[in-house]
């Protein structure tokens, strides 16, 4: 019979998840991982995996969690204006949260990354992002709400772009009304 845990997984993966977003996926040592954690090694390892897993673990969860605006907001509001102002006015909100660190984890956890997977698995979640925003344009165009003439990835990527660019602002220090400004000025791009 195996051994039971003597530890709390899901807040073992907050802390986890925190510490990614803090230090990034490259900076974060095993070490740094199980001091916040309040784990050995050993345990880490059988619980999570390998820093890799334990990582798209962190990801996933982000998601879900404190990252579950961005889908929210492109959902829940009537038109493809409001569901990116909320997005925009959102994100300088959580990502000045002094509840956690700044900005975005999927956005600041792979500055500096060398790990291709991880690039590449932080590249895809940010695609995705991008072409929600814009499946939301679309949408909008096809229903007239929209010139017809809008080009719907151009604009969603202007708002990736911002959105990104916020994140960055967060952790050099931006206010929530600093970011809170910028998404003023970037809704006077909507067409």
């Amino acid at each position: 019979m195996g051994r039971t845990r003597a530890f709390d997984r899901d807040v073992a993966l907050e802390r986890a998840l925190e510490e990614f977003w803090r230090h990034g996926y490259e900076a974060t040592s095993i070490a740094g991982l199980t001091a916040v954690m309040g784990i050995n090694p050993p345990s880490l390892y059988a619980a999570f995996g390998d820093k890799r897993r334990l990582f798209g673990e962190a990801v996933r969860r982000y998601q879900e969690t404190h990252g579950a605006f961005a889908s929210h907001a492109l959902a829940g509001e009537p038109t493809a204006r409001a569901a990116v102002e909320r997005l925009l006015r959102e994100a300088a909100e959580v990502y000045t949260d002094q509840a956690h660190p700044p900005g975005c984890m999927i956005i600041s956890a792979g500055v500096n990354t060398s790990d291709p997977g991880v690039v590449e698995e932080l590249r895809t979640h940010r695609e995705a992002s991008k072409a929600a925003i814009r499946r939301r344009i679309e949408r909008d165009v096809e229903a007239g709400l929209l010139p017809p003439e809008t080009d719907a990835p151009a604009l969603a990527t202007f708002f990736a772009a911002v959105i990104q660019g916020m994140s960055t602002q967060a952790r050099d220090g931006a206010s929530r009304g600093d970011l809170d400004a910028v998404a003023t000025l970037a809704m006077r791009a909507w067409p």
